[in-house]
């Protein structure tokens, strides 16, 4: 596998605008065939980016938008952006959300990942939201699990948390998308579950997500390709695979 061809790398194009994105996307090059399009970017020309990175660069799209709402309202936006040549869709990981979802595709290839818990998030954020009790990395598993079994496509969650959903039976032919991941060195800005690309993969992750420490570097090509030459090292094999 080489570097121009491994997507497990999605490079999260997290720019103020369309315009720059696409600057961006075309100095990175073959570096990069994944990329995440987020709902900051969505009144900025994020869709039409999309259409064009896909129908004219022929990349990846990963729309990052953590769809919630009543399951109709949910289904019936799904249904919308599925008319798009769109890879990944997020949405929140309640059972109703995703089932919802599932049935806005419409048999489509367009593929749902539910997000557990945001990687921005701690402890003590989940206390001030009066969320549920107990360990952050076992309710971002018992979510994965429910997710999975309403017919998730793939997860969102931490590389903390990886290896722990890999493990459950739900997970079998299912996806695990990581954010919160910063290579050595970096700064961790406002994620606080990380951990850095070999770890993420070796722990089952299937993607992981850059975004700053690629577009904030000198050369974000050379950046990309730091990160591709990690995910090929040693460190980022699977144990027992």
């Amino acid at each position: 596998m080489n570097a121009a061809s491994d997507d497990r790398l999605i490079v999260a194009l997290d720019v103020p605008n369309a315009l720059e994105a696409l600057q961006l996307a075309d100095g990175i090059g073959d570096a990069v065939s994944f990329y995440k399009i987020g709902l900051g970017m969505l009144t900025s020309g994020g869709l039409a980016l999309a259409n064009e990175l896909k129908q004219e660069h022929g990349k990846r799209i990963f729309l990052d938008l953590k769809l919630f709402d009543i399951g109709q309202t949910v289904e019936n936006a799904v249904r919308g952006l599925s008319q798009f040549d769109l890879d990944f869709l997020t949405v929140h990981g309640d059972p109703h959300v995703v089932r919802a979802a599932k049935e806005g595709t419409g048999g489509k290839d367009l593929q749902i990942l539910a997000v557990t818990i945001l990687t921005s998030l701690d402890r003590s954020d989940l206390d001030a939201g009066l969320m549920q009790a107990g360990d952050v990395a076992d309710l971002v598993v018992e979510r994965a699990a429910k997710a999975f079994e309403a017919g998730a496509d793939g997860v969102i969650a931490s590389p903390n948390e990886a290896a722990r959903i890999r493990a459950l039976p739900q997970a079998s032919g299912r996806l695990i998308v990581t954010p919160g991941v910063r290579p050595a060195g970096s700064a961790g800005d406002d994620q606080k579950r990380i951990a850095t690309p070999a770890i993420a993969i070796a722990a089952g992750a299937d993607h992981i997500v850059v975004g700053r420490p690629v577009w904030r570097a000198p050369s974000p090509r050379a950046a990309a390709q730091a990160i591709q030459a990690e995910l090929r090292s040693p460190q980022a094999r699977i144990p027992n695979r």
